[in-house]
């Protein structure tokens, strides 16, 4: 299961979660927009963002970890951890609950994920006046390792609304990091980086136009499996 898989420091991961059960997750663009916005809040300071796609009911997200010593830091600085808190002992005793498997690093990167989660769920269920959990409990995640899956989760997560029917083309889908990749606009995301992987843009655009249907079904595989 994806809960015994730790987060690491200096590593990259393809995050993914989807609504608990048929629920929607995304009902208005505003939504979309709230989304990203609780992202940068919660998950920004801890990690780069490479790519990310956001469909109705699930999204994914290509992140790499910040170093242990500058997440450390910024919990100590802007959450007011304590040092004593950022062990195994003292991470069970500020959240009471069992942590067996994770080291601290891990625990505090899941814990922020849950804060992420939860404070848009409660968002959205005032909004719709609904009640419960709006995603599934665990979110998954895989760990990068090389080049070539960084290519390959990239084309994954931009051709993903293709995919599931929610778009022809991926630039007709607006809630992805494609169009923010090939532009030239200020963005959070480690364009240059990503661009050093596929050589250049043009070539990074080339990549993208031929959807290689048995490498999605793969790599669908492989995150339905975690």
């Amino acid at each position: 299961m994806s809960k015994t898989i730790p987060l690491e420091p200096d590593h990259f991961y393809h995050i993914y979660n989807h609504s608990n059960g048929k629920d929607t997750i995304f009902i208005s663009e505003n939504n979309y927009k709230y989304f990203l916005e609780k992202f940068k809040e919660y998950i920004s300071p801890i990690s780069e963002t490479y790519a990310y796609c956001l469909m109705p009911n699930h999204f994914h997200f290509l992140i790499k970890l910040n170093s242990e010593a500058d997440v450390f830091k910024w919990l100590r600085e802007n959450e007011k951890i304590a040092d004593d808190s950022l062990n195994l002992t003292g991470f069970k005793n500020l959240s009471g609950s069992s942590i067996a498997g994770f080291n601290p690093f891990s625990a505090h990167i899941n814990r922020r994920f849950a804060d992420f989660f939860n404070s848009y769920s409660k968002s959205l269920n005032k909004q719709e006046s609904r009640m419960g959990s709006l995603f599934v409990r665990t979110f998954k995640r895989k760990q990068i390792s090389s080049e070539e899956e960084l290519r390959n989760t990239i084309f994954y997560i931009h051709t993903n609304p293709i995919h599931h029917g929610f778009a022809e083309r991926i630039t007709d889908w607006k809630y992805s990091s494609y169009q923010s990749l090939i532009s030239e606009k200020p963005t959070q995301l480690k364009r240059s980086e990503v661009m050093a992987l596929f050589d250049d843009i043009e070539n990074f655009k080339f990549s993208h136009q031929k959807i290689n249907k048995d490498l999605l079904q793969k790599l669908e595989l492989e995150m339905q499996n975690l």
